[in-house]
């Protein structure tokens, strides 16, 4: 059975960076669509970025649109989140999941890591 593991996370100031991985054991990710998401204190998980099974598309909400930017390496079987220009608004616990599909919309499957926290602070 495929798990998921998060890593990258920290504590950074506001314009700083972070890359988040995210790994798999049990099975490859090339198969899968990709997404992370993030759920802030007292709020709901959403969707931040997606990347489809052959890399080919990409999607962002449009808060991160132009500093995240998600890409694969099949050779680690991992896919990662560059996090660029953090503002206080991007601290949550990102995860990343399995998708149905990749898109403007993307449909978790419901597999899912344990999360990483990342704290942006001024």
């Amino acid at each position: 059975q495929l798990q998921l593991m998060e890593s990258g996370g920290g504590l950074v100031q506001p314009g700083g960076s972070l890359r988040l991985s995210c790994t798999a054991s049990g099975g490859r990710l090339d198969y899968y669509a990709i997404g992370w998401f993030r759920q802030a204190p007292g709020k709901q998980r959403e969707w931040v970025s997606c990347t489809s099974s052959s890399a080919d598309e990409t999607y962002y909400i449009d808060s991160v649109k132009g500093r995240f930017t998600i890409s694969r390496d099949s050779a680690r079987n991992a896919v990662y989140q560059q996090m660029n220009s953090l503002k206080v608004e991007d601290t949550g616990v990102y995860y990343c999941g399995l998708l149905h599909w990749c898109g403007t919309n993307p449909y978790a499957m419901g597999t899912w890591g344990q999360g990483t926290q990342v704290t942006v602070f001024s």
